[in-house]
């Protein structure tokens, strides 16, 4: 009968979050390339289609944010308690609040629309980098740290842009893809981590 038993190691908390993070990582690349390809190619005008756009950006980034909690008690994975939980809960709030004031700001212009978002940019960047340095220990999380803190820096270009007599909806979608390249980064080095610390206990033991 021991002979019929699988010699593979259960799955643990250690590796599931990881993995479940890898998938939310590439979904986001390909959701944000995707969006700034539509984004550009209306970038000159504030119409329907790049109003909607606007909006839906970081209404994505609710249900992500919602996803990505959700996985991680499942899996019951390393520093989900407190501080990245809490962190996870405002970026939603303030997801959401980015949603409705571009509803709001579409109406007015874009010089309107770079305020809001460079706004959600300083502030939801800084709480990507907090959520990335709480997950240190899953790996792969320094390119989330580096996107939160270019985000916040972005986000006071698009101050600075919605000033200007040529101001335009070209620069988020560079936003989006530069977003969306740290995503794919993270999810391709995500869990190197924990298996290193794995590798080495089995030896220890």
């Amino acid at each position: 009968m021991d002979a019929l038993a699988d010699p593979r190691p259960a799955p643990t908390a250690a590796h599931a979050a990881p993995a479940a993070l890898r998938k939310l990582y590439l979904l986001r690349f390909a959701f944000a390339a995707v969006w700034a390809i539509l984004l550009f190619a209306s970038a000159g005008t504030l119409g329907p289609l790049s109003a909607t756009l606007l909006v839906l950006y970081p209404l994505f980034d609710v249900a992500c944010a919602v996803a990505d909690i959700r996985s991680a008690r499942a899996a019951r994975a390393p520093g989900t308690a407190q501080g990245q939980a809490r962190a996870l809960y405002v970026n939603i709030a303030l997801s959401a609040l980015a949603g409705v004031g571009l509803v709001v700001a579409a109406t007015s212009g874009i010089p309107s629309v770079l305020r809001v978002w460079g706004l959600w940019a300083i502030t939801a960047g800084l709480v990507q980098l907090v959520v990335g340095a709480v997950r240190r220990g899953l790996g792969g999380q320094w390119p989330m740290i580096v996107s939160g803190a270019i985000s916040a820096v972005a986000g006071a270009s698009f101050f600075a842009q919605a000033g200007k007599d040529n101001a335009s909806l070209g620069s988020l979608a560079g936003y989006a893809v530069l977003g969306g390249v740290f995503f794919l980064v993270s999810a391709l080095r995500i869990g190197r981590g924990t298996g290193r610390g794995t590798g080495r206990a089995g030896k220890d033991a």
